[in-house]
C-alpha cells in the first residue's frame, strides 16, 4: 500500500469513529469530557468500550498544541518517525559514547512490523519488544499515534486487546495488586474480562503497553522479585511487570516497551526479543512532511503564505544547515512550527503568546515531570533521587550558555564540555547521574557545528576539533536566562548567606529561645555573635536586592550595546536562523555575535505564566525576587531611553516590554518616551500586535508627538492592527508604505474616531489614487484635530485636487495641505488655491514636482496673496524660486525632494530640477544687487548637487544644507 494509500485510509478510520462518538468539549478548559452519547444503546462489549475510550483519552492534545489555533488532530499531524531496528552489539555502542553519531546497518521498520513472527522467540509465547529513544525524538507521539490507529482499526488489528500503562503511575503506587487489578483500575471495563484471566491461551490476542519503563524500580534478580503466575494474586506494581516481561505470568501476551537511552540495561537482554530505536527525522523529505502538516492547517483555504514558509524552510533544510541537525529531532521541528506560527500568523483575537511563553512550553513537553535516575544495572539496588532533570540542565547546560553570551561565543569544545559539564562531580551518585544526563539530554541541547553545509570530521586532528552548538542558537540565551533569573551565577558568598538566612527564617521565633538559652552557658563575648545572627535575615535581604538590581542592570546594558545598533530587530533575527539568508549576506557591523535575544528572554522569564510552567519543571522564581529585578529594571530602562536609540534597538525594546506582560512597568517605561520611530523596520502582523500592545498599557491621556512608520512596508490588515496605538499618536507618519485605497476608509474612520487626536498625517509615496483620497475626506466635517495632512505623490490628479478644493471648507483647522508631485495642472492647482485662500487656517500649500506652467506658477504666487487687507497669506510652495526672487522655503522644496528621489522616478525629477535652473539662472538675469545674485548662485550651487547625485545615484538620506 503506498504512503498516501495508507494516510487516507487512517483518516477515513478515524473519522468513522469519530462520528460514531459525540465528544463533550468544555470550552473554557479545553478538556475532553468523559462522557458518551449516542443516538444508539450503549454497547455492551466490552473491547468495543475499551476502544471509544481509549480514543477519546489519547485524542486529546496538550495546552501548548492550542497556539496553533485548535486546527490539529493526532491523526492530521503525525508524521512517522525514522525507526532502526537494533541489535544487542549496536545497543551497547550507543550506551558507550554520547554526542557522537552512529551509523550501522539496520533497516527501517515500523511498529507494527516489530511484532510479526519471529523465529527467535519460541511458539507460544508473545513477544517482548523494547522501543528506546533519546529525549525529544517523539517516543510518546509514537505511541499515541499507535493506540489511536489501534481503536480506528488501522494497526495492529490481530490483537483484540490493548492496555496502555504509563509506568510514571505505576513507579508511585505504594500497595501491592494483582495485574487484574491493575487493569481494573484504570480500565474498569475491562475487570472480569476473559483475555485477562490466564486461561488457555486466550492473552495471545492482548498487547500489554507499558510507557516510560525508566521511571519503575525493576528488579530482575530471582531472589529479589519473587515469581509468579496468576493473574490474580497482589504484588508490588514492578513484581507484576517483571513477571510479564520474564513470560511467567501470562506468556502469551506481547508487550511493548518504551524507554530512554540510558535505561536499557534495566531489561536483561534474554527478556527482550526484539529491540528498536526511534531516530527522529533523518532526512529533510520528513522534516517537510511535518512543516506542511502544522503550517497549511491555518484555515480551511490554501495558504499562499505558509506555502511560501515551508517552501524557505525546505531551501535552508537541503542546504545542511544547522536547523537541518536541530530538526533531526522532531520536537525541534515542533518548535520551529511553533516560533514561525508566532512570527507569522499572529491573530489579535487569539491568547496572549510570546517567545519566552514558546521556549518555556517547549521545555514542558519535554521535560515536564521527569527527574533525574541514575543508570544502574539490574543486579544493583536502586535509590531513586528526585532531582528535578530541568534544573540539572540549567546548572550544567545552562552555565555553558551563561558562559558563551558572556564572552560572545555560540561553539564549544569537547573539553569545554567537560569542563563546563562534568567538570567537578565529585561522589558515586554524581557521576551516575552525569552519565544518564549524558546520555539521554545532551545530545538534546547540542549538535556537532556545520560549516558551509560541511559536518566536522569524526576523528578530528590536533588542530581541527570537533566544536559543538547549540542545536537552536536561541536555546542558548534562553538557557542562559534562566541561569540568571534563577540566582544560580550568584557567588559563593551569596549562596552561603541565602542558605543561612533561610535557615534562621525557618527558625523564626525559635531562633530568641535558642540565644537565650546558650546565653546562659557561654562567654559574653561569644554571646555577642548570635546577637548578630538574629541580623542576619537583614543583610542577606540588603545582598541579595543588590543581587537583583545587577540582574536588571546588566538587562538594561544588553539591550542598548552600542555595537549591536546596526544589527536587524531581534524578530528578524530568529527568522533569518529559521528560514535562513537568500540573496547577499547582510553586512556586520560587529565582531562578536550578539546575542539581544538574552535580555528579553529574561524579562520575558518574570512573567508570572512563565513561572507557573518554570515551577512545574522544578525551577522556582520567587515573587520577591520579581519585584526587585522590575524595580530595578524600571530605573535603568528610563535612564537609557533618554537617550536617542536606533530603530531596531526601539523595536527590540517594544518586544522586551511584550515580553515583560506588566502592564505596570510597561506604562512607567513609556512615560518617559514622547517619539517612537520605527523608521525602515520591516513590520510584521506580529510587530503591529506588540506595539500596539505595549501602548495599551498605557492610560487614555497618553500621547505620542510623533509615531513614525514610513518605509515599513505596512498593509491594510497591519492597520487594522495597529489601530490602538494610532489612537495614542498626535503626528502619524506612514509614508512609503504603499497603502491602498481600501486603507483610507481605516483612516477615515480613525478621524473620526472621537477618542483618537491626529493633528499631522502623513502619506506620502502611497498609492491611494483620487477614490482614496476621496473617502479620506469624508472625515473632514467631523474631525477638527487634523492640522497638517501630506498627500505628495499619491496619484491625486486633477479630479483628486478639485474634490479637495471642493470639501476643504468643511474643516476648519486645517493648517497645511502638501499635494505635490500628483500630476496636477494649471487649473486644479489654481482652483485649490483660491479655496485655501478662502479658508480661514490654511497657511501653506505644497505644489512642487506637478507639471504647472510658467504663467501658472505666476498666478499661483499672485492667488496666494489675499485681496483685502483682512484676509490671510497662502504660501505655495511650487520652485525654488517666486517670479524674479528666491523662494523663502526653496531650501525645504530641495531637502524633500533629496529624502525621497530614491523612490520617485528619475527622469521626472530631473526633469523637475532643470525646470528649477531655468527659473534659477532667469531670475537671476533679473537682479541688479551682486548679494542677490551670490544667494541665487547658492542656490543653484545646491539645485546642481542634487541632480548629479541623482545621476550618480549617490543621493543621502539628508542635505544638511541649512536655509
Amino acid at each position: 500500500m503506498s504512503s498516501m494509500q495508507r494516510r487516507l485510509s487512517q483518516l477515513l478510520g478515524a473519522w468513522r469513529w469519530k462520528r460514531r462518538l459525540k465528544v463533550s468539549l468544555n470550552p473554557a478548559t479545553g478538556f475532553y469530557c468523559r462522557t458518551f452519547c449516542s443516538s444508539t444503546a450503549e454497547p455492551v462489549d466490552p473491547i468495543e468500550i475499551h476502544r471509544r475510550k481509549l480514543f477519546l483519552w489519547f485524542s486529546h492534545l496538550p495546552q501548548e498544541e492550542k497556539q496553533f489555533g485548535g486546527y490539529f488532530s493526532p491523526e492530521t499531524m503525525h508524521v512517522d518517525p525514522l525507526i532502526l531496528e537494533r541489535t544487542a552489539e549496536e545497543m551497547i555502542g550507543l550506551l558507550s559514547s554520547p554526542l557522537q553519531s552512529h551509523t550501522s546497518s539496520s533497516h527501517s521498520v515500523t511498529v507494527e512490523q516489530l511484532f510479526e513472527p519471529t523465529d527467535v522467540w519460541s511458539e507460544g509465547r508473545g513477544l517482548n519488544v523494547l522501543l528506546y529513544g533519546a529525549v525529544g525524538t517523539g517516543k510518546n507521539t509514537v505511541v499515541r499515534k499507535l493506540v489511536l490507529d489501534w481503536c480506528s482499526g488501522i494497526a495492529l488489528t490481530h490483537f483484540k486487546l490493548l492496555v496502555p500503562f504509563s509506568c510514571e503511575d505505576l513507579g508511585q503506587l505504594s500497595k501491592s495488586a494483582s495485574l487484574r487489578d491493575l487493569v481494573s483500575r484504570k480500565y474498569l471495563h475491562l475487570k472480569k474480562h476473559p483475555l485477562l484471566s490466564g486461561e488457555g491461551n486466550q492473552a495471545k490476542d492482548v498487547l500489554f503497553l507499558f510507557n516510560g519503563i525508566e521511571k519503575m524500580k525493576l528488579d530482575f534478580r530471582i531472589g529479589a522479585t519473587e515469581l509468579c503466575s496468576d493473574p490474580n494474586e497482589a504484588l508490588p506494581p514492578g513484581v507484576v511487570v517483571v513477571n510479564l516481561l520474564r513470560k511467567y505470568l501470562l506468556p502469551e501476551a506481547s508487550i511493548l516497551v518504551t524507554t530512554r537511552l540510558s535505561a536499557l540495561d534495566r531489561i536483561p537482554q534474554k527478556y527482550v526479543s526484539r529491540c528498536a530505536q526511534i531516530c527522529g527525522f533523518n532526512d529533510p523529505d520528513r522534516q517537510r512532511a511535518y512543516f506542511t502538516s502544522r503550517l497549511l492547517q491555518q484555515s480551511g483555504e490554501t495558504n499562499h503564505e505558509a506555502q511560501a514558509l515551508i517552501e524557505l524552510l525546505y531551501l535552508n533544510l537541503q542546504r545542511e544547515s544547522q536547523l537541518a541537525t536541530a530538526c533531526f529531532l522532531p520536537s525541534y521541528c515542533w518548535l520551529t512550527c511553533a516560533t514561525l506560527h508566532f512570527l507569522h500568523f499572529t491573530d489579535a483575537k487569539a491568547p496572549i503568546r510570546t517567545l519566552t511563553g514558546i521556549y518555556t512550553s517547549f521545555l514542558r513537553l519535554n521535560f515536564g515531570g521527569e527527574v533525574l535516575g541514575k543508570g544502574t544495572r539490574t543486579d544493583v539496588p536502586i535509590q531513586e533521587h528526585h532531582n528535578s532533570l530541568m534544573l540539572y540542565v540549567v546548572r550544567t547546560v545552562g552555565k555553558l550558555a551563561f558562559d558563551g553570551v558572556t564572552y560572545k561565543r555560540t561553539s564549544f569544545s569537547e573539553k569545554e564540555l567537560e569542563q563546563w559539564i562534568g567538570g567537578k562531580t565529585k561522589t558515586d551518585e554524581e557521576l551516575r547521574q552525569l552519565a544518564v544526563f549524558r546520555t539521554d539530554v545532551l545530545d538534546f541541547f547540542l549538535a556537532p557545528c556545520v560549516q558551509s553545509g560541511k559536518h566536522f570530521p569524526e576523528q578530528p586532528s590536533e588542530n581541527d576539533e570537533r566544536r559543538y552548538v547549540f542545536a537552536v542558537p536561541e536555546m542558548q540565551e534562553y538557557l542562559a536566562a534562566l541561569y540568571v533569573v534563577l540566582g544560580e551565577n550568584k557567588s559563593a558568598l551569596e549562596k552561603l548567606t541565602r542558605q543561612v538566612s533561610v535557615a534562621i527564617g525557618q527558625a523564626s521565633e525559635d531562633v530568641s529561645a535558642i540565644v537565650n538559652i546558650f546565653s546562659k552557658f557561654i562567654p559574653l563575648r561569644i554571646f555577642a555573635v548570635f546577637n548578630l545572627l538574629k541580623l542576619f535575615p537583614k543583610l542577606y535581604e540588603k545582598i541579595s536586592s543588590h543581587n537583583k538590581g545587577s540582574i536588571a542592570r546588566t538587562m538594561a546594558a544588553e539591550m542598548f550595546r552600542t555595537e549591536d545598533s546596526y544589527n536587524e530587530d531581534v524578530l528578524d533575527q530568529v527568522e533569518q536562523s529559521l528560514l535562513g539568508v537568500h540573496g547577499p549576506q547582510p553586512q556586520q557591523y560587529s565582531e562578536g555575535q550578539p546575542f539581544e535575544l538574552y535580555p528579553i528572554f529574561m524579562g520575558g522569564l518574570l512573567h508570572y505564566g512563565n513561572r507557573v510552567l518554570l515551577q512545574q519543571l522544578g525551577c522556582s522564581i520567587q515573587s520577591t525576587t520579581v519585584a526587585q529585578i522590575t524595580n530595578a529594571l524600571r530605573k535603568y530602562l528610563v535612564r537609557e531611553l533618554s537617550k536617542p536609540q536606533p530603530p531596531e534597538e526601539l523595536m527590540d525594546l517594544l518586544v522586551l516590554l511584550y515580553e515583560f506582560q506588566n502592564p505596570r512597568l510597561t506604562a512607567e517605561v513609556l512615560a518617559s518616551i514622547r517619539t517612537i520611530r520605527l523608521t525602515n523596520i520591516r513590520m510584521t502582523s506580529l510587530k503591529c500586535f506588540i506595539l500596539s500592545s505595549v501602548l495599551s498599557c498605557t492610560p487614555a491621556s497618553y500621547h505620542l508627538d510623533e509615531l513614525d512608520l514610513s518605509s515599513c512596508l505596512l498593509t491594510h490588515n497591519m492597520l487594522q492592527m495597529l489601530w490602538p496605538a494610532f489612537r495614542h499618536t498626535h503626528n502619524l507618519n506612514l509614508q512609503f508604505n504603499s497603502l491602498g485605497p481600501e486603507s483610507c476608509i481605516l483612516l477615515r474612520d480613525l478621524l473620526l474616531d472621537p477618542k483618537s487626536s491626529i493633528r499631522s498625517l502623513q502619506l506620502c509615496d502611497n498609492p491611494l489614487l483620487e477614490s482614496g483620497a476621496c473617502t479620506l475626506l469624508e472625515a473632514f466635517p467631523k474631525n477638527q484635530s487634523l492640522k497638517h495632512l501630506s498627500l505628495m505623490h499619491t496619484g491625486l490628479g486633477d479630479q483628486g485636487a478639485l474634490e479637495l478644493a471642493e470639501r476643504l471648507q468643511e474643516h476648519t483647522g486645517l493648517q497645511e495641505l502638501n499635494v505635490a508631485y500628483n500630476n496636477i495642472g494649471d487649473n486644479a492647482a489654481l482652483t485649490l488655491v483660491d479655496a485655501c485662500r478662502e479658508h480661514p487656517s490654511v497657511h501653506t500649500v505644497h505644489l512642487y514636482l506637478n507639471p504647472l506652467s510658467d504663467v501658472g506658477k505666476q498666478s499661483l504666487y499672485v492667488r496666494g496673496v489675499p485681496k483685502s487687507h483682512s484676509g490671510h497669506r497662502v504660501k505655495v510652495l511650487v520652485s525654488v524660486t517666486e517670479g524674479s526672487d528666491i523662494s523663502e522655503d526653496w531650501h525645504p522644496i530641495l531637502r524633500v525632494i533629496r529624502e525621497n528621489a530614491s523612490s520617485w522616478d528619475r527622469e521626472r525629477v530631473k526633469q523637475q530640477l532643470k525646470v528649477f535652473l531655468r527659473d534659477l539662472e532667469w531670475g537671476r538675469q533679473q537682479q541688479q544687487s551682486l548679494w542677490k545674485r551670490l544667494h541665487f548662485r547658492r542656490v543653484e550651487k545646491g539645485v546642481q548637487q542634487t541632480l548629479q547625485m541623482l545621476e550618480k545615484d549617490t543621493l543621502p538620506s539628508s542635505t544638511g544644507l541649512s536655509k
